[in-house]
């Protein structure tokens, strides 16, 4: 079923543009209530929570799916700014029947988006989606309940100091983070309260960034998508490593004390090498996107271990790792998933199983941390008009083509829509820099001439 409104991680768009608006929130959430109560998915319509991140629309779009839900006759319990992991983890530890995380992840403030977790903590299934998709369509009105049987709301004051407790509970007894500083750039996100905490109480010296929201600064030249003044900060203050959080804290980007970037490839080699040498990884290998890099898998291959692609989105990563029986996946964007402690990718959670990994190696980030040698991969965005479909264009088909010709056996080639923008993502990767470069540059310029004569 073709989705109208969900992408591939939830319900996404510009604030008070279709579909998000107060008044596709309200909608959102009565159609999930009444899904949740109708569509046999093992429930009992009772208590929904709901958390968001630092944005100015939180404000709005976190009242409308509280009245949706209230309406509907459910308890709704309000979190207020915590990471969309916090979201997840406590759907499970509350025993509520779903979580609502109003984030637009790693996105501009003027962007919002709605994900759904269901009482397993896991992102609802396609199932579920589909019902819900189907309701927003319909007129809800006549399906109200009685006006003895709406629900309630209220805020819990307490979510921040479980969510520490459940991360501390993760890194290892015995070894503390005493003798590291560490520069954390919160991106003016959720985690701007909670993450210089955790590394605080872990006895890390901690320099913190991006932990002065204001609304409209979230993500803004901070954070995992913007990592060059974290950087330098971590030269500067001659600091052991950085950690980079997005706006909802469920990505992670690692600095070294060189100030080089370390994405997510590198970070999932890392622990799978530790967690395969101390027996702890299953499966016999990790889960990853189809955008992991080339390097990534030969280094598993030379240790005897499987790298698991799967298409772009967590959400993925996780079904093939229930599936696979895996408990190690990811992406290269910085969302890392350990089934061990979670169910959802989660930054501070990944950034503690690395450090743990770094005091037990007891080498300096910059050795510990690059762990293999990327293949050149290089990725380009090209954007478009919402409603045009360039890559449908022959120009575009016929490009694609001749780089797949090109590249052959020695790299790989992805082209892609953006799940969440209005975007066509191309990739390449090869030993040759240069050709890759320019099978990418051939492709961008198609789908620029294809979107210009749209």
């Amino acid at each position: 079923m073709a989705r109208k409104y969900f992408g591939t991680d939830g319900i996404r768009g510009k604030t008070n543009t279709f579909p998000m608006t107060a008044d596709m929130a309200l909608k959102v959430a009565m159609a999930t209530a009444l899904s949740l109560q109708h569509d046999h998915v093992g429930l009992h319509q009772n208590r929904v929570i709901i958390g968001k991140d630092t944005r100015l629309s939180g404000y709005m779009l976190e009242e409308a799916m509280a009245a949706g839900f209230v309406a509907m006759g459910m308890e709704v319990i309000m979190l207020g700014p915590i990471p969309t992991p916090a979201v997840a983890m406590l759907t499970r530890s509350l025993r509520a029947d779903l979580g609502v995380m109003i984030s637009a992840s790693h996105n501009p403030y003027e962007d919002n988006g709605i994900k759904l977790f269901g009482h397993d903590g896991y992102k609802i299934p396609d199932a579920l989606e589909e019902a819900i998709e189907t309701r927003l369509d319909q007129d809800l009105s006549g399906q109200l309940p009685d006006s003895d049987l709406i629900g309630k709301a209220r805020r819990m004051e307490d979510a921040h100091g479980r969510y520490i407790e459940f991360l501390k509970n993760s890194f290892p007894r015995g070894i503390s983070l005493d003798g590291l500083k560490i520069v954390v750039d919160c991106a003016h996100g959720a985690a701007y309260k909670i993450a210089p905490q955790v590394l605080w109480e872990l006895e890390a010296e901690v320099v913190p960034m991006g932990v002065y929201p204001n609304g409209r600064n979230i993500n803004a030249n901070c954070g995992a998508t913007a990592t060059s003044a974290l950087q330098e900060r971590v030269v500067s203050e001659k600091a052991d490593l950085g950690i980079a959080l997005d706006g909802d804290a469920d990505r992670l980007i690692m600095v070294d004390e060189k100030g080089q970037r370390i994405d997510g490839d590198q970070l999932m080699a890392l622990m799978a090498q530790s967690w395969h040498e101390q027996g702890r990884l299953r499966g016999n290998g990790i889960a990853a996107t189809v955008m992991s890099n080339l390097g990534l898998e030969r280094f598993l291959k030379g240790r005897g271990l499987n790298l698991v692609r799967t298409p772009v989105g967590d959400r993925h990563v996780v079904e093939r790792m229930r599936n696979d029986g895996l408990n190690l996946g990811g992406e290269q964007s910085g969302h890392i998933i350990m089934s061990d402690y979670g169910t959802t990718g989660d930054g501070l959670m990944a950034a503690l199983q690395v450090m743990a990994v770094l005091k037990q190696q007891s080498f300096p980030a910059s050795t510990a941390m690059n762990v293999f040698t990327p293949v050149p991969q290089v990725l380009q965005n090209v954007r478009f008009e919402t409603g045009h479909k360039p890559l449908e264009s022959d120009a575009v088909q016929a490009a694609i083509a001749k780089a797949e010709t090109t590249l052959a056996n020695d790299g790989r080639l992805l082209v892609r829509a953006s799940g969440t923008e209005p975007l066509i993502r191309v990739m390449a990767e090869g030993d040759n820099q240069d050709l890759v470069q320019s099978v990418v540059s051939d492709i961008c310029a198609a789908i620029e001439g294809a979107a210009k004569s749209a």
